[in-house]
């Protein structure tokens, strides 16, 4: 999701009237395991030869950065927030912040076609998004929590809520090698987790998230009306999350087994409007979205420590949310929410598109 230039009163203030605009989700009493414990040290570098192991992505540091129109997404107000990249297929999907539409965008062809319509199971929002091996095509809802569906079929596949009525902006979400995913709260500080156990097993009735790792003790204190918790990303071995914040700028290791919760050594920058994060053999790609920027990271190879290689500022971005990168390309969403979006006035430029990204 989104964090604005202004204090953070000013953006707090925009997301609230964005959450007041759809009913919260309704409790669903399932019994599940608590939260983890944080335990939250500084994190040192690994010094062992695993943490070259991953080969960097090479890129010329002074390349230019080339930024090109991929997809048009059809409607005067979309706004789109995710997207996510089919394994399979290379086929993409985004979703629009603002009624939940989800787009479909067929490698060749320039205009996205809606795979699911505006309101679709009573979603009122789509916010991050992510295909899983299996097919499956994961949807959070802001308000509500996140819809599993088909992509073959569209069918709806189960619906994991946050329960009570308290707010909440379920943001980002991850999906492990295993089918699990876990999904961000920008405004309770956790990460919920959906197993594949209760994946397999979740039938036409919504059922209850619970968190698996709660932040709320981050060492750094945010304002009580703060959102932090934003872009996730799994390793590929399953083995640990990362969790970006970008209301203090951190980066947080989140161990998958043991529920540990590190912080990550930054060296030359940092998460400040962080949004959606890419994880590639070692290359972390991530979006700062009012900054419009594009910031690229080598993490060591247990996670521990990430260290600044480019960053790179260009208004063409139009207020970056998400990205995906396919073959060779970081396909990146241009939300334009400063533009008569949930961030300010204005009028967007339409069609609302996605980029394609090159020379990061």
């Amino acid at each position: 999701m989104f964090r604005i230039r202004r204090p953070v009163a000013v953006a707090t203030a925009a997301l609230a009237a964005a959450l007041a605009c759809a009913p919260a989700a309704q409790a669903v009493p399932v019994g599940l395991a608590g939260p983890a414990t944080a335990v939250i040290p500084t994190a040192a570098a690994d010094p062992s030869p695993a943490a070259a192991a991953d080969r960097p992505v090479s890129v010329p540091s002074g390349a230019r950065l080339r930024i090109s129109t991929a997809y048009e997404l059809p409607g005067e107000r979309v706004y789109p927030e995710g997207i996510a990249a089919d394994p399979r297929t290379g086929d993409l999907y985004a979703g629009s912040f603002t009624d939940g539409t989800v787009f479909k965008m067929t490698p060749g062809r320039r205009t996205a076609q809606i795979f699911l319509p505006a309101g679709a199971d009573g979603r009122h929002t789509a916010n991050g998004l992510k295909v899983d091996r299996f097919g499956r095509l994961w949807v959070t809802d802001s308000t509500a929590g996140v819809s599993v569906y088909d992509t073959r079929s569209r069918r709806l596949l189960a619906r994991f809520v946050v329960p009570g009525k308290d707010a909440r902006f379920v943001n980002d979400l991850a999906v492990t090698p295993d089918g699990g995913a876990y999904l961000t709260d920008s405004v309770r500080a956790v990460v919920y987790r959906v197993t594949p156990g209760q994946l397999a097993g979740a039938g036409d009735e919504p059922v209850a998230l619970t968190p698996r790792f709660d932040l709320g003790g981050l060492p750094d204190a945010h304002a009580s009306d703060a959102y932090a918790l934003n872009g996730i990303v799994a390793d590929p071995s399953g083995r640990y999350l990362l969790a970006a914040d970008m209301a203090g700028g951190d980066l947080y290791r989140l161990d998958v087994a043991s529920g540990a919760i590190r912080r990550v050594e930054l060296r030359g920058g940092d998460m400040l409007h962080a949004d959606g994060l890419e994880l590639r053999n070692g290359t972390l790609w991530v979006v700062h979205n009012t900054d419009d920027a594009i910031s690229r990271w080598r993490v060591s190879g247990d996670g521990s420590s990430a260290r600044l290689e480019r960053r790179v500022t260009d208004e063409a971005l139009q207020l970056p949310t998400t990205l995906v990168r396919v073959r060779g390309t970081l396909y990146v969403v241009r939300s334009q929410f400063d533009k008569g979006g949930p961030m300010g006035e204005g009028t967007p430029e339409t069609p609302f598109t996605v980029a394609a990204v090159h020379g990061i």
